[in-house]
């Protein structure tokens, strides 16, 4: 009996050195962890537990029978975050550079599937040259078994991606179609054609770095929703947005006792908002003064910053915050901000996490290049995520709001629950210069006149209290209540139930 132990201790511990001492040593020369490494480091301490430990690939063209590695190029199993189960791959780059094959792919499925079932967030931690070429149709089936499962997933569990190394080909399209991607600086890169195709294709000359690194697809395609200067920092991230999220769609986010009372005031608000309308402030400081504990997990920092979106908890219970950024274009909604916002909201009402709203915006960007870029389209993906929502819909305006950008902020219009207004608020068609060159064309040649025009219309118009006589604002509170009142809201609203008709599925304007 003892032989046979042994033998099977030899061959875990074989396993579990992947393509050997020299290729793990490569790894760490490069500034990455193993696969293994990353997995310890990800999950609570001896938690985890591996599926799949010996499976091989069962290639047998261009000499791929003498080169058979237990585990084939990818660890996974599952453990637990905080004590919570989580389900996990991690690609294998010392194994044949972590090269999808039909039996790897076989294993990623098995455990998408298992988490479905289980109702348990899926994490895949990406490292890998792409599809095995040795196996050609086999290697491309497997990728679509894999983006099978991320379609059927959607909305029913959390499915997060962290890119650690190159991630090219068919590679992305399984983090394309996941909830959250996170990119390692300097060492992680994804593209669907790397820079030689590129080359040859377009005559551009491009390094990977500049064509799909962290850096680019955190700042400027989008793609990345958040760029960390190492394995490490990326992974204890990975564990606080898990913290935030429910396990699946079946279950409510995790509570945490919070030590901050939630009928706090903040005084410091009452000054926030400058008395020149045109003067930029922090919207960060809001989220910051009203959350618990000042503790917000913003999500895509980096792109479309005249748009916020985080994770928070006010008294204890998650939220997803959606704020403009006077800060940034004054807090316009661009191309940009509306996709940014529209999938982040998609996200929250998919998975019953209440949705706060913060409103200054002055509107939608105007010129030729969103126009081009189909900003109409682009704008109106927020305006369906703001209606189709379900969840509860918390609102409240700080200063402008205006035209059709206030209609899609989460408005009452829209099935917004309770929405709020600070005494700063301006709910109006546009500002009041505009609107008074447009209404008094004939002062046009009468500065004097169109002076007196402009401050009636603001004394009738900027304010919170016309929308609030209809109806539209539910109350015009005080900037230094805010986190009490809304506080209030969302307990109030805990037991909101709304269902919308019933369809195989909703058109959204992609």
């Amino acid at each position: 009996m003892q032989h046979i132990l042994d033998e099977l201790a030899r061959r875990r511990a074989q396993a579990k050195l992947g393509g050997g001492e020299r290729r793990i040593a490569v790894q760490h020369a490069k500034g990455k962890l193993t696969a293994r490494e990353r997995i310890d480091l990800l999950l609570d301490e001896g938690s985890f537990e591996e599926f799949d430990m010996f499976v091989e690939h069962r290639a047998h063209e261009f000499g791929m029978a003498d080169q058979k590695v237990p585990g084939d190029g990818v660890v996974t199993g599952w453990g637990t975050i905080s004590g919570r189960a989580v389900y996990v791959f991690s690609k294998d780059f010392t194994v044949f550079g972590g090269s999808l094959s039909g039996a790897h792919a076989a294993k990623i499925v098995k455990v998408q599937r298992m988490a479905a079932k289980v109702g348990a967030p899926v994490i895949g931690l990406f490292d890998a040259g792409g599809a095995r070429i040795q196996e050609g149709v086999d290697s491309l089936a497997g990728y679509a078994d894999i983006f099978m499962e991320n379609v059927l997933s959607s909305g029913v569990i959390p499915q997060i991606s962290v890119i650690m190394g190159p991630c090219a080909g068919g590679d992305v399209y399984s983090p394309a179609m996941t909830d959250f991607i996170f990119m390692v600086k300097d060492t992680s890169y994804m593209f669907v054609t790397g820079p030689d195709v590129v080359k040859t294709v377009t005559n551009e000359t491009v390094t990977q770095e500049d064509l799909g690194g962290a850096r680019v697809h955190a700042q400027k395609s989008g793609v990345a929703d958040g760029a960390f200067e190492n394995d490490l920092e990326a992974l204890v991230q990975v564990r606080r947005l898990v913290d935030f999220l429910p396990s699946s769609n079946r279950e409510a986010p995790p509570r945490r006792d919070s030590f901050d009372t939630p009928d706090r005031d903040e005084p410091s608000l009452d000054t926030l908002v400058p008395a020149n309308p045109n003067k930029p402030y922090d919207m960060k400081e809001l989220i910051l003064k009203i959350v618990d504990e000042a503790d917000f997990f913003e999500i895509s920092s980096e792109y479309a910053k005249n748009i916020i979106t985080g994770f928070a908890r006010i008294d204890g219970e998650t939220v997803g915050v959606v704020a403009n950024q006077p800060q940034v274009l004054a807090g316009v909604l661009d191309i940009d901000a509306s996709r940014k916002a529209a999938r982040f909201v998609r996200f929250c009402d998919a998975f019953s996490i209440p949705i706060l709203t913060l409103v200054d915006v002055p509107g939608f960007m105007p010129g030729t290049k969103q126009e081009y870029g189909g900003l109409i389209k682009h704008g109106a993906k927020l305006l369906f995520a703001y209606a189709e929502a379900t969840v509860p819909k918390v609102t409240l305006i700080t200063r402008k709001a205006y035209g059709g950008a206030y209609d899609v902020m989460s408005s009452k219009h829209l099935r917004g629950d309770i929405n709020y207004a600070w005494p700063t608020a301006e709910i109006a068609v546009m500002g009041a210069k505009g609107a008074v060159e447009i209404i008094f064309r004939a002062d046009a040649k009468d500065p004097e006149a169109l002076a007196q025009r402009e401050a009636e219309y603001k004394s009738q118009f900027l304010n919170p209290f016309v929308a609030a006589s209809r109806g539209y604002i539910d109350d015009v509170i005080m900037p230094h209540g805010s986190r009490r009142r809304i506080a209030r809201a969302l307990k109030s609203l805990k037991t909101k139930q709304l269902s919308n008709p019933w369809k195989k599925h909703d058109n959204i304007p992609l």
